[in-house]
């Protein structure tokens, strides 16, 4: 068992975090799939507790994705609402948000062209442009 999560006790020890239970859960959770999974903070608690019939505190779940973020494993995606998601593919990507289920997903990047883009502002660089699609059913205004 403990082999299982050898990749996870590494990306915690390299994210400044010691690998204890619930964080090897919250590991377990994020990074042992084939997807993308993109989440909130919430979102992932109820799929944590779901998962492994036990509590992890708020906090706990909160500094450990926000470790993995400042350490590069995660990607931070903030939408307008204050609502902020986090996504395990942390290249540079877009992805369609859907209004009515509030789910997040990705869009290939050879599926967005960018004909122009302005110039920074004075003393500032452009280091990434994502693009973030807003969609919903069409019966809505």
């Amino acid at each position: 068992m403990i082999n299982d999560f050898k990749p996870f006790i590494s990306r915690l020890r390299l994210s400044g975090l010691r690998p204890t239970k619930q964080r090897l859960m919250i590991c377990k959770v994020l990074f042992d799939r084939k997807d993308t999974f993109h989440f909130t903070i919430d979102n992932l608690k109820k799929k944590l507790e779901k998962n492994t019939k036990s509590k992890i505190s708020l906090a706990t779940i909160y500094n450990t994705v926000h470790a993995f973020r400042n350490s590069g494993y995660l990607r931070e995606i903030s939408l307008r609402g204050n609502k902020t998601f986090f996504d395990t593919n942390s290249k540079s990507h877009h992805h369609f948000y859907d209004q009515d289920t509030g789910d997040l997903m990705d869009i290939k990047n050879e599926e967005v062209s960018i004909i122009k883009i302005p110039a920074a502002p004075k003393g500032k660089k452009i280091n990434n442009v994502e693009v973030i699609v807003s969609v919903a059913n069409n019966n809505q205004n």
